[in-house]
Parts: structure tokens; sequence; C-alpha cells
């Protein structure tokens, strides 16, 4: 399958750069499966179009401000560095720049209400590096980054972050400190929005996937099966496993938030004959049209970049040329895009 079919134009004005007002008044386009029918509505519609026995099951992973903003200690010059994921105690692997300054020994400090020192340790593929952090005042690592870290706001927006990016760029449901962006779907769900919905009917389940760099990362090649995700680590709990499984049992719908909560459940159905079971791992599932969905019976999800794995799960879920269509519809009706913008729900 050729990574060209999944391309589409889109005007750079639609690419939001700022949340909606209210999380709940973000524009929502509704997508019949079996249809193709479209409709359009306002995320605060959703519990009209849910049904009394649905489950809804969202990613409750929280974003850290993983982006840190320093200097080479020999030279002065500016660095930037993007945690990625943690190998050790107090090592991680990071994206930085500029790369090719940043041989192994370089040593570089970032400042603020508190101050992070660091040594590259190894160069790595694709400007990454291996890297380890530690502080001189007895603070932990992780305090000194949630202190001096900005929040990872993704390359396209193109402004820096601001205080209000950590309340924003953050869903309601987030608890365990572990991703580098936001489950974005998870975005548009407020307190009343949740109680709504619990007045419908609805029933609501938290698993947890930590958004790495895998999720975002490009996609290189030209033919889509040839494309490998990063793997990322997951947990479900006792009571959101039994939960899930249950309704699924009994043929109930389950809706997921989320690209990340789809990959999960699926991949977790997978590697048990369908079934979905507590515990805590890593997953690299790449889905793709062609998949097989064993427990997703809804997505919502918001409007994602041309030729990336996101919009292949999206395909393979809606179908790509209903998919399609639905993107120039929303296209047409200026819908904004990616992680600040409007979404989509698909059923």
């Amino acid at each position: 399958m050729d990574v060209r079919e999944f391309d589409f134009d889109l005007p750079a004005e639609l690419i939001a750069q700022e949340p909606p007002p209210e999380r709940t008044s973000a524009r929502l386009l509704v997508l019949a499966r079996a249809s193709g029918a479209i409709a359009h509505t306002h995320v605060a519609a959703l519990p009209s179009l849910l049904r009394a026995d649905d489950l809804i099951v969202v990613n409750d992973t929280r974003v850290f401000p993983a982006r840190l903003l320093g200097h080479r200690v020999s030279s002065g010059g500016a660095v930037e560095c993007l945690l990625l994921r943690p190998e050790g105690s107090d090592t991680w692997e990071a994206l930085m720049h500029p790369g090719q300054k940043l041989k192994p020994g370089a040593r570089v400090v970032f400042e603020g209400m508190r101050t992070l020192h660091g040594e590259v340790l190894e160069r790595r593929f694709f400007g990454r590096r291996l890297i380890r952090l530690w502080t001189e005042d007895g603070t932990t690592v992780d305090t000194a980054v949630d202190v001096i870290g900005h929040v990872p706001l993704p390359p396209y927006i193109k402004r820096d972050d601001v205080g209000s990016d950590r309340e924003r760029y953050q869903t309601v449901f987030a608890r365990e400190r572990g991703s580098i962006a936001a489950p974005t779907a998870g975005l548009h769900f407020t307190a009343p929005l949740m109680t709504a919905l619990a007045d419908r009917g609805v029933d609501l389940a938290a698993i947890t996937l930590h958004v790495g760099y895998g999720t975002f990362q490009p996609v290189r090649v030209d033919h889509v099966e040839d494309h490998r995700l990063e793997s990322e680590r997951y947990e479900i709990s006792e009571t959101a496993a039994a939960q899930i499984d249950a309704a699924s049992a009994a043929g109930r719908r389950l809706i997921a938030v989320g690209t990340t909560t789809t990959r999960t459940l699926e991949a977790v159905a997978q590697a048990h004959d369908g079934r979905i079971v507590a515990g805590h791992g890593s997953t690299d599932l790449f889905i793709y049209p062609g998949f097989t969905f064993r427990v997703v019976g809804g997505l919502l999800t918001n409007f994602h970049l041309p030729r990336s794995s996101l919009i292949m799960l999206a395909s393979a879920f809606a179908g790509r040329e209903r998919l399609r269509t639905a993107y120039d519809a929303a296209i047409a009706e200026r819908y904004r895009f990616y992680s600040y913008g409007d979404a989509m729900l698909v059923l």
C-alpha cells in the first residue's frame, strides 16, 4: 500500500494554534461507518449521539513538561532537549539540538527556578542521544523537570508554550505521569460532559498508554507495510479490564477515545484471543487498512497529519475512502485540525 494514498492538502490556516474557548465547544464531525453519512455538530452533543449501554474507554496518561531549554557548559550555545523515554535511573533517550555539536561527553545545563545538569552519554540515530540528568541541590530529576520544563507542544503549533498550556494540553482524566504528547481526543472532555454521559447511561473506563515519539514519528518509507512503530508502555488495571471485558462479552459497544486507546485495546485483545486482561507491558502495534478490529466499535479522534500512522489507523477503522471524504468535508467546512483542533466521531 502506497503511503501517498494517505496524503492530502490542508490550508495552513486550518491548523489550530490555540485550544477552543471551551473544551466541549470544539466542532464534531460524525461519520457513519456503514453508510458513509456525515453530520456536523459539537462535542457537547456527544451524549445524544451514544447509546445508553455504550462504554467509553479513555487514556489517563499525564503529559509531563518534557521540553528543556538550556545551554552548553563549555560554549554557552543554546541547547534544546526533548525527553523521549527513561532508560534507567535519571538516564533518558532524548532528541537534542544542535545534534551535530552534542557528542558523548558534552555537558549541558538547564536553568530556571531549579537547575538541571546533563551529560551526553551516547549518540544515536535521527538526532537522538542518551543523556544523564542530575541536580546538585537534592531535588529529584522529575521535580526539576516539572518546574523548569516546557509543555512539548507539537512542531506544527508555531508559538512558544504559555502557562495555560499546562492545563489545556492535559486531559481531565490525566493521572499517571509519562507522556510527551497528549492523547488529544481526550482534551475535549470536561467534568460536566462526563456527568451528562453518565446520566445518559454511558459508562467510562480508563486505561493507560504513555504516548511517546513513536506515535508521531514520521513515516519514512514508501510502502505502509514497511513502517514500524516504536513501542510504548501501557497498563490496564484489574478494575478496567473486568469492566471492558464484561462489556465486550455482553455485546455492548466500546467507544475508544483516541488512537492511543484504540491501539492499546486492540494489542491486548490480539494477544489474549479477543479478551482484555489486566497487566502492563509495551506495544508497537501498527494499525493500517486491512486490520481486523476485535473490540473497538466506535472511535472519537482528532484530525491527523497526512501520511501519519494515526491517519492510517483512522482509515483502517472508518474505511480509507470514507475517511478521505470526511476529511474533504472537514476542510470545506473549515474545521480546525490537529492537537488543539476539532474532533470526529466514527460509529
